[in-house]
């Protein structure tokens, strides 16, 4: 669930700050604006993690998917339907990570969990230099039909090494994330829409009947 937890950090980044860029040859404008205008959003995820492959092996990707919300600042929720139900939900005080299976719940301060992720960046990134100062952007080659751009942490202590986001049109497609590990995941995005209205209670969580709560 922590790894899990890491990727969603990473991937929320993106979600919240990269979905504006269309095919404006000038991506950094459209991020500019996107953290200008864009407050909420939701879409559905397919989600693939491939580990390096140990010696004489094959690497296997792990499938999930499910759906996804936001609202800045600092308010997301990750909702996997398959193949386990698990979700990540942070309330902009607390994160929380939930195994349906397990019945189990981990609580912790979100400022410390996420600490200075790109997810903890972009809730308080007020404008793209703010953004800047913590991660280098740089725009790459168009490949398979989508427009990408990357987004590297310029704080090596981290897990995340990379993350490369994909757009069709105006659309996000994919997100492309290596941590330090090796490991890459792959999120790919449909029928997302920006600036929608959410349920007042849409980042609020209260841990099931019977669930075992840890706090971290």
């Amino acid at each position: 669930m922590k790894k899990i937890a890491t990727i969603i950090a990473s991937a929320i980044t993106i979600v919240m700050a990269g979905s504006a860029m269309g095919a404006s040859a000038d991506g950094l404008k459209s991020l500019e604006a996107f953290l200008q205008h864009t407050q909420t959003g939701r879409a559905e995820f397919s989600q693939s993690v491939t580990a390096p492959p140990k010696d004489g092996q094959t690497a296997r990707a792990k499938l999930s998917g499910g759906r996804f919300e936001f609202q800045r600042p600092g308010r997301f929720k990750f909702v996997y339907q398959k193949p386990f139900e698990q979700t990540i939900v942070a309330d902009g005080q607390t994160l929380w990570l939930y195994d349906a299976d397990l019945n189990q719940v981990t609580r912790r301060a979100q400022a410390q969990a996420l600490g200075s992720t790109p997810a903890a960046l972009l809730a308080s990134a007020p404008d793209l230099p703010a953004l800047q100062a913590e991660f280098t952007l740089q725009a790459l080659p168009d490949q398979e039909g989508l427009q990408w751009v990357q987004a590297s942490p310029k704080n090596r202590d981290g897990q995340i090494k990379s993350v490369r986001v994909g757009f069709a049109g105006e659309q996000l497609a994919v997100l492309d994330i290596l941590d330090n590990f090796g490991q890459r995941s792959v999120i790919r995005f449909t029928g997302l829409q920006t600036n929608v209205a959410l349920p007042a209670n849409t980042f609020q969580f209260n841990p099931p009947a019977g669930a075992d709560v840890i706090a971290q």
